[in-house]
């Protein structure tokens, strides 16, 4: 498989995807056409979504169908060079994905080595569930089960700084929380800026800042840019 996984799409100066233009391009690989799955944007229509990002891609080449103007997405999933995942609410994401039977379809494609590109909720869409998202449930997706393509949990935005006053818990106090009621799984807190680079059978961090490396019962380890993450 040939994934990028990124924790976030603005920068701090306000650009969309700026910092990533060039990792989507390399794993694009002088593909010119990505099939757009924009059903995390909740408060954006999803023709505007396309087309914000569209201009974010404008320097790469890369043309963008969207997966919601396809009269049949399924078979638009099977037809795809490469398939790009927008950012916003990850239960709206899956629930429509789910709703529309492209989930099979999309987990095949890239399994049979599409490249795959998500960002924020996109990219918690790539882990076996959907249980690390930050978003608030506005929609009841049928379930968490998401695409599976990785073996860990992500969660995108990761950043353990605490408003003055504020009270309620820090992210790695929510993480410790969904681990003791999946004590099996890895989580890995990935810092805005960064992404994971899932090629070859090797997972590797990309970006400016360390992640983090959550499991059940250890402290936080961790995780410095171009380290490999094992299985």
């Amino acid at each position: 498989m040939d994934l990028l996984l990124l924790s976030n799409s603005r920068t701090p100066d306000g650009g969309y995807l700026s910092h990533a233009v060039g990792a989507i391009a390399a794993i694009a690989s002088g593909r010119t056409r990505a099939l757009f799955v924009p059903f995390a944007s909740v408060t954006v229509g999803w023709d505007d979504f396309t087309a914000k990002v569209q201009a974010a891609l404008a320097e790469t080449g890369i043309v963008l169908d969207p997966i919601h103007a396809m009269t049949d997405p399924p078979a638009a999933v099977a037809a795809a060079e490469m398939i790009f995942v927008g950012g916003g609410n990850t239960f709206n994401l899956l629930a429509e994905c789910r709703r529309r039977g492209l989930l099979a379809p999309i987990a095949a494609r890239a399994r049979a080595g599409v490249p795959y590109v998500g960002w924020s909720a996109g990219s918690n869409l790539a882990c076996p569930t959907i249980g690390t998202s930050n978003d608030m449930a506005i929609v009841d997706p049928q379930g968490f089960a998401a695409l599976g393509l990785v073996g860990f949990q992500i969660n995108p935005h990761f950043t353990d700084a605490m408003p003055p006053g504020h009270q309620g818990e820090t992210r790695r106090q929510r993480l410790a929380e969904y681990l003791l009621a999946n004590p099996a799984d890895t989580v890995v807190g990935l810092p805005e800026g960064d992404w994971l680079l899932v090629s070859n059978g090797e997972t590797q961090l990309a970006g400016p800042h360390p992640a983090f490396l959550f499991r059940a019962g250890q402290p936080p380890a961790e995780i410095l840019p171009g380290t490999a993450l094992s299985a």
